[in-house]
């Protein structure tokens, strides 16, 4: 048996179990993206390739269907479309054509700073399926890692863990925050330990000592709501 009707057999046992009591006239989101798939997979046959070659290929065609350069990212001209001059001594904002996820900043001193919005994500160390962005934990990331150029991006991102807390129901989902440590993506664990309440206008660095008080603050709402409940 060949790979390629190999790969037709598994398709079609995959798209069966798929599909299951519905009809084959009705189209299924699941069989189009196994029949897409297949097609790829005929075409880099058709191309005559070996296991080793097509690995190769397969790296390539990832990092395109992540939005991922294929080669360094330079600072030219060329590459940057405006997304704001400055205006009124402002910040500068160019997004990369190569990369949407890239930025660069031009501050009015000359200064420029870069930022891949992809280059991290954030997770709560007890519940690491839970991801999101955080502009502030952003801008500490970077002051640990800057980017710089030319700048090639890694295939996996960096991992920040942290913790929320919230004290106070009526400040919303949280009000305190702990940037725990960042998993780099080649396996380092950096340590960071940085604690962090609300503020009138952003965050307040605090000390652990005042962290841990806030979680016994925390700790201590989570048992009277589920008391209230329980009462209820």
């Amino acid at each position: 048996m060949s790979m390629m009707e190999w790969a037709k057999r598994e398709v079609e046992i995959a798209s069966k179990r798929e599909r299951g009591d519905k009809p084959e006239s009705e189209w299924d989101y699941g069989c189009a993206c196994y029949d897409s798939a297949l097609k790829a997979f005929e075409s880099l046959c058709g191309d005559g390739h070996s296991g080793f070659s097509i690995g190769i290929t397969k790296g390539i065609l990832n990092r395109l269907i992540e939005g991922k350069p294929l080669t360094p990212i330079e600072d030219t001209e060329d590459v940057w479309n405006v997304c704001s001059r400055g205006e009124n001594g402002g910040v500068a904002t160019y997004q990369c054509k190569r990369m949407s996820s890239l930025f660069k900043d031009v501050y009015p001193d000359g200064t420029v700073k870069y930022h891949d919005n992809d280059r991290y994500y954030c997770i709560k160390w007890d519940d690491p399926n839970l991801c999101w962005h955080n502009g502030f934990i952003g801008k500490i990331y970077s002051e640990m890692f800057p980017l710089t150029m030319p700048y090639m991006p890694s295939n996996k991102a960096d991992v920040i863990v942290c913790d929320e807390l919230l004290t106070d129901r009526k400040n919303g989902d949280f009000d305190t925050l702990a940037v725990l440590y960042i998993q780099r993506s080649h396996g380092e664990k950096v340590e960071v330990n940085r604690y962090f309440k609300e503020g009138e206008k952003s965050f307040i660095e605090i000390s652990p000592e005042e962290y841990e008080e806030r979680k016994k603050m925390h700790e201590k709402r989570q048992e009277q709501e589920a008391k209230a409940q329980d009462e209820n």
